[in-house]
């Protein structure tokens, strides 16, 4: 059956999607069988329709557990939900086992060529690298390891903060944070490391263990450093963490003196003397560009925007609309955030995020819609490994549709549309000093893994006071300590994953600039790359896009002279 057939026999709607709690004994059985197949196997077409077999039993895995997942983070306090993520979160190493048993023969087989032919060189190098990644020793990390993510995840999920006589969580209190009465929104600020203050001895207490499961971990399995086998989890190959640290150095260079001056002229016009940290993500005295419309008018208008962007767009997004495969607004006890996931045996994408009437909402849902427009793009690849590439390259699909977007965006923002131009390519590349904070951080982290909790903070707050010299707190001594980082959640979830949005951003940014000189052009490589999905390596995919290498440091450069000349016209 194949994808158009699976889809058609699916329910309407998300909401009404099966979900079939897997059969870990059941799997486990396929897998042996498959395994002892693979060893008297004699044919290469044969080869070839094991690997199919192989393959879609991990589609339907992967499928399962992701709708699982989805629901989970649409309420956290679930009982069904919670109880099927703690199941999948103890059996997800074991069902790992017995999925890279078979790779061993695929690796082993003797009709290599034919594999490659059909499947592709990547797909050899992904499996290869998942076996380097995965012993059956680790599995009783890598449960707890799931466990510590999903108590963190729900303590940010389950925020409620008290301010002003009425009770947010995370995403609905942001709009207070943007608020023109700096009193107001330096409450507001308050009232948010309370919360994380609040909870410092558990989130403490869940980073110390999972910094030290991490690292014990990838020494059991003979990795000299977990950050090292980090990169080889999320298939880094073209590059290492020198390089990665060349690329912040170059970003330290040319971005963090412009960024400097960008937050003076902040304080300027939001008619402050000195900019602090509560001031941060006010731009405009009058308030921030904000979408005239609630969120059905907000889909509706990316409705129109999608239909006109392209033909495949609008196939794309009519049936996001039409499949309930959105989930935007924010609400009590939903995980915070935004993410695109999808369910591979149907060829379908799923975007989650939490609208709260800020600037953010159409940012969020044009980055996530990249996302999710490449994977629906991608479905085509037979390799699961080729629905997503590795992320940052995922992260130039999402960021590029954030500024290939730009002509539509008059229809989110009426009278304000310059304002957002502004507003958008400025804090694009306000963030790339702190992406590398970021990763210079956990590199910190993992080079020294018995760091006490106070130290990893003192060192957080060296980290911003070389890329972030602006940042000042003012009588916020929790924060002044070095805590910010603790509400950055890739770092506790999905750690060294936040480096992949600085290289992406430097790659969208070049998406934005061509998109001025050749729109067509652009659009044409954009959705080139879309349907590449993850068959080719990062910086591949960088050059089928016709873009610049974002190590090189010419390349940073030029985006920074190019964004900066046309802020100033």
């Amino acid at each position: 059956m194949n994808l158009t057939e699976i889809e058609q026999n699916l329910p309407q709607n998300f909401a009404d999607f099966p979900y079939n709690r897997p059969d870990v004994n059941a799997i486990q059985s396929r897998c042996d069988d498959l395994y002892n197949r693979f060893s008297s196997c004699t044919d290469a077409n044969e080869t070839l329709g094991l690997i199919e077999e192989w393959n879609n039993l991990r589609l339907e895995y992967a499928t399962n557990n992701n709708i699982s997942s989805v629901r989970f983070t649409q309420n956290v306090k679930d009982e069904t939900a919670i109880a099927e993520r703690t199941y999948l979160d103890a059996n997800d190493p074991t069902v790992s086992e017995a999925f890279l048993n078979v790779a061993k023969q695929i690796l082993a087989s003797p009709f290599r060529a034919d594999i490659e032919q059909e499947w592709g060189s990547l797909f050899l190098l992904r499996i290869k690298e998942n076996l380097r990644v995965f012993k059956p020793e680790i599995k009783p990390t890598l449960i707890r390891q799931s466990e510590l993510t999903k108590e963190y995840e729900s303590i940010l999920a389950g925020a409620k903060i008290e301010f002003e006589g009425n009770t947010y969580n995370l995403s609905a209190l942001e709009p207070l944070l943007l608020d023109s009465d700096r009193s107001r929104r330096k409450a507001a600020q308050q009232a948010k490391f309370d919360f994380l203050e609040k909870n410092g001895s558990k989130v403490d207490r869940i980073y110390d263990e999972l910094t030290h499961l991490r690292t014990d971990m990838a020494k059991q399995i003979g990795f000299a450093s977990y950050t090292e086998f980090r990169y080889t989890e999320m298939g880094r190959s073209e590059y290492t963490p020198e390089d990665t640290a060349r690329f912040r150095k170059a970003i330290l260079d040319y971005i963090t003196p412009l960024v400097y001056r960008l937050r003076r002229d902040q304080a300027q016009r939001i008619g402050v003397d000195e900019l602090k940290f509560h001031d941060e993500w006010l731009h405009y005295s009058d308030g921030n560009p904000v979408p005239k419309g609630p969120p059905e008018w907000i889909v509706e208008c990316a409705s129109e925007m999608y239909r006109d962007f392209s033909a495949e767009t609008d196939e794309f997004f009519q049936l996001m609309r039409n499949r309930g495969l959105m989930d935007l607004v924010t609400r009590p006890n939903k995980g915070v955030g935004g993410y695109c996931t999808d369910f591979p045996q149907y060829g379908l994408p799923f975007i989650f995020s939490n609208f709260n009437g800020t600037t953010h909402d159409v940012e969020v849902l044009t980055h996530e819609a990249g996302h999710a427009f490449q994977v629906y793009s991608s479905r085509h690849h037979k390799p699961i490994e080729y629905r997503f590439p590795t992320m940052e390259a995922c992260e130039i699909h999402s960021m590029s549709m954030e500024y290939l977007t730009w002509p539509w965006m008059k229809s989110f923002f009426n009278g304000d549309t310059q304002k957002f131009y502004d507003y958008h390519l400025i804090r694009s590349l306000m963030f790339l000093p702190y992406g590398c904070a970021v990763d210079e951080f956990q590199h910190w982290v993992f080079a020294n893994p018995n760091a006490l909790p106070a130290e990893r903070k003192s060192q957080w707050r060296e980290f911003e006071k070389l890329y972030l010299p602006w940042r000042k707190y003012e009588d916020m001594p929790f924060a002044e300590q070095g805590s910010v980082w603790q509400f950055q959640q890739h770092i506790f979830s999905s750690p060294f994953y936040y480096i992949d949005y600085v290289l992406a951003q430097i790659c969208a940014l070049q998406f934005w600039i061509r998109s001025q000189e050749n729109r067509e052009e652009a659009v044409c490589d954009y959705i080139r790359i879309c349907k590449i999905g993850g068959s080719k390596t990062f910086l591949e995919i960088v050059k089928a896009g016709n873009l610049r290498s974002p190590f090189d440091t010419e390349t940073i450069r030029y985006v920074a002279d190019k964004a900066i000349a046309w802020s100033q016209s």
